[in-house]
């Protein structure tokens, strides 16, 4: 394996054409192939083993990459304008403050949701993962959404002055 690697390079710096990319690559290949090592089957060429983990590596970061920006034009599109042009801060604001909320979600519900949602499982493989059944996976993703909602909800009301207060 070690003789691959300045091919493993040289192509990793062909498809991102960044030479930290192409490192990062490289490394993902590497653990990729030795977590699955058993797979690779005798006489055949080692070298087009790793070139097709690397290839599908690349493509997944690729399509997970175009997920993110997909989801951040979302965002600030979704997002009510307080100037005249909305900013990417404002984007980046808000998922700042998704982050936050996640944090504020019981584990078993922020697990589910990150599982399902931000991971891009089915809810049989999330519920395989935490060891449930799948309806147990969807009610867990649902509750967590609901209380994601009122959790931002709460998080964009003004809070009450002191007046308000005492009539209530």
């Amino acid at each position: 394996m070690l003789q691959t690697l300045p091919d493993l390079r040289g192509f990793a710096r062909f498809l991102t054409r960044d030479p930290a990319a192409a490192d990062d690559l490289v490394q993902d290949t590497i653990v990729r192939a030795l977590a699955s090592q058993e797979q690779f089957q005798q006489g055949t060429v080692l070298k087009a083993w790793l070139f097709t983990i690397q290839r599908n590596a690349f493509y997944e970061q690729t399509r997970r990459r175009s997920r993110e920006q997909e989801i951040m034009l979302d965002i600030e599109q979704d997002m009510q304008p307080s100037t005249a042009a909305p900013s990417r801060q404002n984007a980046r604001d808000a998922v700042q403050d998704l982050g936050e909320l996640l944090w504020k979600l019981p584990d078993l519900l922020r697990e589910a949701l990150i599982l399902v949602g931000a991971q891009e499982l089915s809810y049989e493989d999330a519920a395989r993962v935490c060891d449930v059944p799948a309806g147990t996976m969807r009610a867990r993703v649902s509750r967590a959404r609901a209380q994601l909602a009122e959790l931002a909800t709460k998080n964009t009301e003004p809070p009450e002055t002191e007046s308000e207060k005492n009539i209530t």
